[in-house]
This record gives structure tokens, sequence and C-alpha cells, in this order.
């Protein structure tokens, strides 16, 4: 197979068609649940380094313990304030070493030292500091959670999305196997952030030479229009109000894997959608803070916990009756065919 077209990786630029990861043959369609662990805030309020908590960390035991019963090992990306919290390590850190979970690294620069920059929203997309200074945040808060976990770091997400043109030669000369950053179907621009607008669903190769690939998040258009999706819901994004009618005339919706915001019978068509498109691999997401009531806009009661674990049930029971099976990040390296 080619080389990309560039001798210099960077997760913005959209892959060539040689680029596309091939698995092994008897790797089929599976799936992984990705974690975002991170610290508790107020999503509404400006950010800053100091104002959060994790009080919500023990609550991921139970979410393990689920999983553990399912058979799905779920893929914890920590942050710094997290790695920094004994809590979490004790919580987790049989399972990992028994590989029943899997730790990779999440990104918040506002919250990671060095605390060299300004904290404002441009900042909070770590690709958008100087090379040196989202190098040094990096490769800090991955000696961190390694020293907290015990184990080398395959993985990574940057903290709301937000690689830039330096991300992939800094997880490059790190030997991160997977960047899971790129949310396609979203555009963060308007904020300072990445369009993710047009990129691919299917896993590609970022850097081949040195086993960097990027795993996507799964967001799929349904509805009668939904081969139009990507020329039409961007075009809408000044009326919010006909995105939201075509989504309940069932016209046009985007869907994001998660519980967050998405009900589970969207989530189901959402699955029919990625099995019809044939993506190899559906990646899930949720945020931590959401394991505790009130933290996050998603789960305000103890009401609000039940479906959220009610919601899970419905997607692994779906995604077995559909012979899709849970994998993880070792086995997604190992099935990749370079």
């Amino acid at each position: 197979m080619s080389e990309s077209t560039s001798s210099v990786p960077c997760i913005l630029r959209q892959p060539g068609p040689d680029d596309f990861v091939r698995f092994a043959p008897d790797f089929g369609t599976r799936f992984v649940v990705t974690v975002d662990t991170e610290e508790e805030f107020d999503w509404t309020k400006p950010l800053d380094r100091t104002s959060h908590g994790l009080d919500h960390l023990p609550r991921l035991a139970k979410f393990q313990q689920f999983c553990e019963g399912l058979g799905v090992i779920p893929i914890y990306l920590v942050d710094f304030p997290v790695a920094s919290d004994p809590r979490a390590a004790e919580v987790l850190r049989d399972a990992v070493n028994a590989g029943r979970a899997e730790i990779g690294v999440q990104l918040h620069p506002w919250v990671s030292p060095p605390h060299d920059e300004v904290v404002n929203v441009h900042n909070s997309f770590a690709g958008n500091l100087p090379r040196e200074l989202e190098r040094a945040k990096f490769r800090k808060l991955r000696d961190t959670i390694e020293q907290a976990f015990g184990v080398g770091l395959t993985i990574y997400r940057a903290g709301r999305y937000g690689v830039g043109p330096n991300t992939a030669e800094i997880l490059s000369e790190c030997a991160i196997g997977i960047d899971t950053s790129v949310r396609s179907r979203f555009d963060y621009s308007s904020t300072g952030g990445p369009n993710f607008r047009d990129h691919p669903l299917h896993p590609w190769w970022i850097d081949r030479r040195n086993g960097l690939m990027e795993m996507p998040l799964t967001t799929v258009f349904a509805g009668t229009l939904r081969n139009y999706g990507p020329a039409l819901y961007p075009a809408m994004w000044r009326v919010p109000r006909l995105r939201g009618a075509l989504a309940r005339l069932r016209l046009l919706d985007r869907i994001p894997l998660t519980p967050e915001g998405v009900t589970l019978d969207e989530a189901l068509t959402g699955i029919d959608m990625a099995l019809e498109d044939r993506l190899p691999l559906l990646v899930f997401s949720f945020h931590s803070p959401s394991l505790r009531p009130g933290l996050t806009p998603y789960v305000r009661s103890e009401d609000d916990l039940d479906r959220f674990y009610d919601w899970w049930r419905g997607i692994f029971a779906y995604l077995a009756h559909n012979s899709v099976r849970p994998t993880c990040v070792r086995e997604i390296i190992t099935a990749a065919e370079v």
C-alpha cells in the first residue's frame, strides 16, 4: 500500500483512498466503549484551572462491574485531575492489570501542567497551543497516568476533540497507536476548534509508518434524506429549529452513539445506519461525571441514572443480536493490517 500523500502526519487532513485501515478477516464488525474520564465542572461557566471536583470517581466501580458482567472492556481516557487522584487508580487498577479495562490519555490543557498559557476558549483546544507546550502537557499527563496505573498507554483523545497540526507528530513520537479525537459530522471551528464535518467514519492511518491510526467517534445520519446529510445538515446551522423539525419528521437526523442526549431508540437507529454503511468499528462515548446525578446536563437524578444504565443494556443486547462483538485497544491494533 502507498504512503499518505504527505510526509508530515496530520489528523486534520482528509485521508486518501489507500489510508483506510484494513482489519484481519476474522475481526468482523466490533464496538468499543470509551469514557472521557475527567473532572467535574460547570459546563455553563468559563473554564478555569481550579473550579472542579472529582466526587464521582467512586462511581466508576459500578460502571466497571456492569461492563464486566456483559463482557465489555471499557476504555477510560483519563485526564490530569483524575490521574492525580488516588481514588481513580484504586477503583480501576486491578481491572486494568487483568485486562478487563484499558486506560488512555485525555488532555484537558487548562488543568494540565505546565500552566504556561492563558486559560480561554481558544487555548482549551490543545492543538491550538504552541507545539512544545502541547507536547509538554501531553508528556506530563502520560507520565502521570502511567505512574498511577502502572501500564503503558497506546490511545489518546484530545479534550474537546481539540487536535491540531502538531498533534499527530507528538503522538507518533510517544508511541501512541490510536487517536480517537475526531468527532466526524461535527464542526467546532466557530469557537476556534477543529472542523470534522467531512471526516470519514472508517478508521484510517494517520501515520502508517509509525503505526498511528485514527479511530473516529461514530456519528451517523438517519432518515429519508440521510444520504444528503453531509451537505444539508451543516447548511442549517443558523436554523436549529429546522434541524429539529426534520428529525421529528424522520427526514434527517444526526445521531452520535452516546447515551448523553440520545434516546435508546435513536441510538438503535444509529446502529442500524452504521451497519448499513458497513463500518468495521462502532465507537461509543460518554463523560464519566454522568455516572453521578447532578454533574452533567444528561443525568440529573437517580431515575436518570437508572435510564442511563438501561440505555447501555439495550445497546449491548442489540449489538449482540446483530453479531457485533466488543473489542479493545490491543485487539484493534493487532487486527489492523499495516
